[in-house]
């Protein structure tokens, strides 16, 4: 066809469109849109490369027209294509040569030599401009978290001076699925955006771990103020760059809360305390979450608490054990459920070492060790008072006695009713005195009591 007829006829296609329907353009291009849309209006339309793959050139005019280049015309990116120059086929091998070739169009506008863009585009030959910003429908970056994600879904590494690499691939799945999914990428990587990107080199990956977790002061700067008090952080400050931090227990893009799920908040403990964890899993508390998902009992967080974790070699941590078990242990709608007796605490504070230790407690200088708790049950690896590993508990039981008591034999530990309230079933004994005493006793101080009121009422009298 003529060059001149085949202009006429994309002119007349023109104006029968704008007649039909001039709304059609809803950005300011004037008739360029019109002419354009004549043809990619149509969902039908496609491409196919040398290769064999197609692709759609079907243009959606909402999304162009929602589009941050809305005001421009067609041509300001297609400047090789013109009413004169329409190729017929595409002349490119791959779709990915023609993204390429099509990328170069924002240099004109978004000219760059150096910074983020240049070294991404030096980098991942494979990456170009549409692949972040897409072709029609480009956004202003201030719109979502695509701006970053269209670099970070590619398996890029950040490297560091020793040689090491972190990777700083995103997965959009796990981002939807933390506890931060309604945050912006921003929130947490302030400094960054589509203008600047900073590079920041860091001696190795563990520096850049430590230095990342400063990020969380910013919002939860009462449970950052915590771990300052922690065994953790004085570790750290001492040089031991392994104690962990923020990213360590809860993650980085994968955060998780830890409230949720015990079993999970155990095994973030596992990666620094394993031989702990071990014994752990093989206690009575530790097979009942393991085996059972049983969310009662303690894990690590609810002893050592989670953010101000104590040295539990200090002589405070210590003394604190019976109140600790206690907080459990004493909780009567939790111990019903298994059968077990809520006097534990009582009992122990009303027995000679539970006093012992209220007066130690009470006094200035140092105080000697009573015994507590994991003293006599343990510590990670606490077994069944009733049962198969019984004996075992009894002979430890029995050496630990021997350390404040050398003379204890094999029965000593038998001398004691242990946390359960006397009763016939149990130290029948024990409860007959105690209930002659509950009666005695108040009857001997109303008998006192009313022996004084007579003789005060006899010497008036007589007076």
């Amino acid at each position: 066809m003529p060059t001149y007829k085949r202009a006429a006829a994309i002119l007349a296609l023109a104006v029968l469109v704008i007649l039909a329907g001039e709304s059609r353009a809803s950005y300011n291009t004037g008739g360029e849109a019109a002419i354009c849309l004549g043809c990619h209006s149509s969902r039908d339309m496609a491409a196919k490369f040398k290769n064999g793959e197609t692709m759609s050139i079907y243009v959606d005019q909402g999304l162009l027209g929602a589009s941050a280049h809305k005001n421009l015309g067609c041509s300001s990116c297609h400047s090789d294509v013109s009413l004169d120059n329409h190729p017929a086929g595409m002349k490119f091998t791959s779709r990915k040569a023609f993204s390429a070739k099509a990328s170069g169009a924002c240099r004109k506008c978004h000219g760059f030599r150096s910074g983020l863009h240049a070294r991404m585009l030096a980098k991942l030959k494979t990456v170009v401009c549409t692949d972040c910003h897409g072709f029609h429908d480009v956004r202003p970056v201030e719109a979502g978290m695509d701006s970053c994600h269209g670099c970070h879904r590619y398996k890029l590494v950040m490297p560091f001076k020793d040689g090491s690499v972190e990777s700083v691939h995103v997965e959009e799945g796990i981002l939807k699925n933390s506890v931060h999914n309604k945050l912006r990428c921003v929130d947490c990587h302030f400094g960054f955006s589509s203008k600047e990107h900073p590079v920041r080199a860091f001696e190795s990956k563990r520096d850049f771990t430590i230095v990342s977790t400063e990020i969380c002061r910013r919002c939860h700067f009462d449970k950052y103020t915590k771990t300052l008090e922690s065994i953790h952080f004085n570790i750290l400050v001492k040089g031991n760059l392994g104690a962990p931090v923020c990213v360590d227990c809860h993650g980085a893009h994968s955060v998780e809360s830890g409230r949720k799920e015990k079993n999970r908040s155990a095994r973030k403990c596992k990666q620094c305390h394993a031989l702990i964890y071990a014994a752990y899993t093989h206690s009575v508390h530790g097979n009942a979450l393991i085996s059972d998902n049983n969310q009662d009992v303690p894990v690590c967080s609810d002893c050592h608490r989670a953010h101000d974790i104590s040295d539990p070699r200090l002589t405070d941590f210590r003394n604190n054990i019976p109140q600790m078990c206690g907080n459990c242990h004493s909780n009567r709608g939790l111990m019903k459920k298994y059968g077990l007796s809520t006097a534990v605490l009582a009992s122990y504070l009303e027995d000679f070492h539970g006093v012992t230790l209220s007066f130690y407690k009470k006094q200035d200088g140092p105080v000697r060790h009573i015994a507590v708790c994991t003293d006599c049950h343990g510590i990670h690896d606490i077994t069944k008072v009733k049962g198969p590993g019984a004996t075992i508990l009894k002979a430890n039981l029995v050496t630990r006695c021997q350390r404040c008591h050398p003379g204890a034999t094999e029965n000593f530990p038998d001398s004691w009713i242990s946390h359960y309230e006397p009763d016939f079933k149990r130290a029948p004994l024990v409860y007959v005195i105690n209930s002659i005493y509950s009666v005695f006793i108040p009857f001997m101080i109303v008998g006192l009591v009313l022996q004084i009121i007579l003789h005060i009422w006899r010497y008036a009298v007589n007076r």
